[in-house]
């Protein structure tokens, strides 16, 4: 069976004015055609301004969901963003060896926009 290793990074805001970004789990392996969520949790409400990026090596991160809910122009729609308040979550439907990499989370509410 082919299997897809997705990674997600969780990182934490240097200072304690900042907010802080807890992303779950740390790592995922997946077989394609599965489906697959990651969490995020802030330290305060941040008012749906979440937004999920996939960075690939050598490559800038890629924008896939914002406002929480949103997809960017041209990301599948396999790609669900949800959550509110300061529980957040991504789900990948139907995973593709193109979905694997490093996910990231960054919250949009409070400047330093902390992942």
């Amino acid at each position: 069976m082919e299997r897809d290793m997705i990674l997600s990074l969780f990182c934490f805001s240097g200072s304690s004015a900042d907010i802080v970004v807890t992303q779950t789990p740390g790592a995922q392996s997946v077989a394609s055609g599965q489906t697959v969520s990651m969490k995020c949790k802030t330290s305060t409400r941040v008012s749906s301004f979440m937004a999920w990026y996939l960075q690939k090596p050598g490559t800038a991160p890629k924008l896939l969901i914002y406002y929480s809910t949103t997809r960017q122009s041209g990301v599948s729609d396999r790609f669900i963003g949800s959550g509110s308040g300061s529980d957040y979550s991504l789900t990948i439907s139907g995973v593709q060896a193109e979905d694997s990499g490093v996910y990231y989370c960054q919250q949009g509410y409070s400047s330093p926009f902390t992942q």
